[in-house]
């Protein structure tokens, strides 16, 4: 556990469910989605009965204010596993006391102790704060690669 500013991140588990729930409905509402508790906390229930994902919560004062989630894949080039960090994000109230920060350091740790190779996350260009952050801890932007998405057609 790491606890900076009365910050405390951790990994999560089942029993923080309720509490990661809510902090993750916000986070899908800063994308641009509709505010729904009962999916989000349906949607963390199922990685964590699956085993799909690995999830980080920082908390201040016995609150949750923020999270991160890591979903764990393989590098077929370099024959190792690698981490996708889909999902950090942090309460408002909470921004500007490096919980960002915590959380990435929460999740280069665990990545690395299991030998992953790399860790990669997508950002949106438009938002450079969190990019400064990212950088600012040596993460690099990727200069060789375009990401492309392929979605099913509208019906």
């Amino acid at each position: 556990m790491t606890t900076v500013n009365a910050v405390a991140v951790r990994q999560a588990v089942a029993a923080d469910i309720d509490a990661l729930a809510v902090v993750f409905d916000q986070y899908r509402r800063f994308q641009g989605q509709a505010g729904n508790l009962a999916a989000a906390r349906g949607f963390l229930a199922e990685r964590f009965d699956h085993g799909e994902s690995i999830a980080f919560i920082a908390t201040a004062q016995g609150a949750a204010v923020g999270f991160a989630q890591l979903y764990p894949s393989y590098s077929s080039v370099s024959l190792s596993r690698v981490f996708i960090l889909n999902d950090l994000f942090v309460l408002e109230a909470a921004r500007g006391r490096r919980v960002a920060s915590q959380l990435l350091s929460a999740v280069e740790s665990y990545a690395w102790s299991l030998g992953a190779s790399r860790v990669t996350l997508n950002v949106a260009r438009t938002n450079v704060s969190a990019q400064q952050v990212y950088t600012a801890r040596g993460w690099k932007q990727d200069d060789q690669f375009f990401m492309y998405h392929r979605f099913p057609a509208s019906e």
